[in-house]
């Protein structure tokens, strides 16, 4: 007994391929709109490039989800991303839109939320720069933007601010010995017969006598240095 098999002609193989290609879209369409993990995204470009801005068209939505698929491998580190597993939908005028991504394995399957978050927040500068946007201009709605890279300094601050106060101290340190050590120096100079404070300015007490005669230009006569010849003769 001879069983026969009936092979299915051209024309329904054409219908079925033809099925999945319209209901491929369909299918994603429902993933991005009807999913909680999906990311709505906000783009101004009037205020980011005034009138310089370029027309938000099909090529500039292909290299977001280029760029999506880019992170997306630079975080999970699998080259299977591609831009089929970036679904877009409910696009609007003012550059709106919402984006789910899919696993590569399986496309009814979406990439938890948390996970797509920790690779744009990785990857966001790299989608910024190539949008020509910043944080403020390219609004992943739910993600923070991306702080700045904190400074390195070479020398800790607080090492600064210690060396400034060390220094300070030391200055202070120094005029106070140097006033104590000029007022050491004044005291004995007075003491020493010099009246800074006085009138008398300049005079030399010789055995607690004023001799007020410095300033005249015959001096003081000391017999102790006198040439008297009266002395010297034989």
């Amino acid at each position: 007994m001879r069983v026969k098999v009936q092979m299915p002609s051209g024309e329904m193989i054409t219908g079925f391929l033809l099925t999945i290609i319209l209901l491929s879209p369909v299918v994603a369409q429902d993933l991005c709109k009807e999913s909680k993990d999906g990311f709505k995204v906000r783009i101004s470009l009037k205020t980011a490039l005034g009138n310089d801005a370029y027309e938000w068209n099909e090529s500039e939505k292909f290299l977001f989800r280029s760029t999506l698929a880019y992170a997306m491998r630079k975080k999970t580190g699998e080259d299977t991303y591609n831009i089929e597993n970036i679904l877009v939908c409910n696009d609007t005028k003012r550059v709106s839109f919402i984006f789910v991504v899919t696993l590569p394995a399986d496309p009814t399957q979406l990439i938890p939320k948390e996970e797509v978050e920790r690779a744009v927040r990785q990857s966001k500068h790299r989608i910024n720069n190539a949008f020509l946007l910043s944080d403020m201009t390219l609004e992943f709605v739910g993600v923070p933007p991306t702080l700045a890279v904190p400074i390195q300094y070479n020398t800790p601050p607080w090492l600064i601010v210690f060396g400034v106060v060390i220094g300070i101290v030391a200055v202070g340190i120094v005029a106070l010995l140097m006033s104590t050590v000029s007022k050491r120096r004044r005291a004995k100079a007075k003491d020493a017969g010099f009246d800074q404070d006085g009138d008398d300015e300049g005079i030399v007490k010789e055995n607690g006598t004023a001799l007020s005669g410095l300033n005249k230009k015959d001096g003081v006569y000391n017999q102790a240095f006198s040439n008297d010849e009266r002395f010297t003769k034989l």
